[in-house]
């Protein structure tokens, strides 16, 4: 195995790149829509993602004597990956549930966050520490920076998690 260095060598090893990169980010993308349960858009990405595929493993067993070819392939899947997460962040698709453990001022943020447009559910619980109020929150995921801000200019020391949620019927959610 010998590395090729001319110019249609190095340009090769980019289209697989470039392929690999595209179908890795069509791949991250289509499954978190899986996970979302967006049926028509997973067929769509499925269906490019595995075309785009099938071109990026061609051009790279048809040219296995040349290694640059084995590094695209991999620096595509790779780089594809980073980018697909980074696509996904931006479209920011779904719902987050919030839950909020405040020791002192749980009441105070269910009414800075109900001021706002949010819908709280707020029940009573027993911590480590004694008496804390237990706050439900399920906002937009492009809305998530925007809440947890609102929940620490009310209590800095509020205890939150988050955890993707997807809809299953009624309820309120923030337009």
């Amino acid at each position: 195995m010998e590395f090729n260095f001319t110019l249609p060598a190095l340009l090769g090893a980019l289209l697989i790149f470039m392929l690999r990169v595209s179908d890795m980010s069509l791949d991250t993308l289509r499954v978190l829509f899986v996970m979302r349960g967006r049926k028509s858009i997973v067929w769509i990405l499925g269906f490019a993602q595995s075309a785009i595929f099938v071109l990026a493993i061609t051009s790279v067993l048809s040219n296995l004597d040349n290694p640059i070819n084995i590094i695209g392939y991999a620096a595509g899947f790779a780089t594809g990956n980073v980018i697909g997460i980074l696509i996904e962040e931006r479209l920011a698709v779904g719902y987050i549930h919030l839950q909020i453990i405040s020791p002192r001022r749980g009441s105070a943020i269910g009414d800075r966050l109900r001021e706002e447009g949010y819908a709280v559910t707020e029940v009573s619980a027993r911590g480590k520490d004694g008496m804390v109020a237990l706050l439900n929150c399920s906002v937009r995921r492009r809305q998530v920076t925007k809440v947890e801000s609102l929940i620490y200019k009310v209590d800095e020391s509020a205890f939150v998690t988050a955890a993707d949620v997807r809809t299953v019927r009624r309820g309120f959610w923030r337009a």
